[in-house]
C-alpha cells in the first residue's frame, strides 16, 4: 500500500467526501485506512470491569483505500504516487504533481 500511518489524507468518495483527516493505522490484508474524524461510527457498549461507563461511543471505522487520496506534504494537494528507484537501488514515492520525494519504501 502506499499509505502510512501518520500520512495525511483526502477522501474523494462517500458520506465524508472532501474531508482531509490524518491515518491513524492501516489494514493492508483488508485493504482499508483508518483515518482521524472520518466515517463516525456509534457503537453502543456495555459497562465492563476495564470501561465502567457504559454507553454510547462515536469511533472511526476503516474505509477502503481507494476512497482516500495521498496529500504532498510540499505541494498540499492531492496525488497520485510514481515510484521510482534511486541509484543505489532503493525505491521511493514521488508525487506527480510537484515530483518531489515524499519517503522512502
Amino acid at each position: 500500500m502506499d499509505i502510512k500511518k501518520g500520512d495525511l489524507v483526502l477522501v474523494i468518495s462517500g458520506k465524508d467526501k472532501g474531508k482531509r483527516g490524518k491515518v491513524l493505522s492501516v489494514l493492508p490484508s483488508e485493504n482499508k485506512v483508518i483515518v482521524e474524524g472520518v466515517n463516525i461510527v456509534k457503537k453502543h457498549m456495555r459497562p465492563t470491569p476495564k470501561m465502567r461507563q457504559g454507553g454510547i461511543i462515536e469511533k472511526p471505522a476503516p474505509l477502503y483505500r481507494c476512497k482516500v487520496m495521498l496529500i504532498c506534504p510540499r505541494c498540499n494537494q492531492p496525488t497520485r504516487i510514481k515510484h521510482t528507484f534511486l541509484d543505489n537501488g532503493k525505491k521511493i514515492k514521488l508525487c506527480s504533481k510537484c515530483k518531489e520525494i515524499i519517503d522512502r519504501v
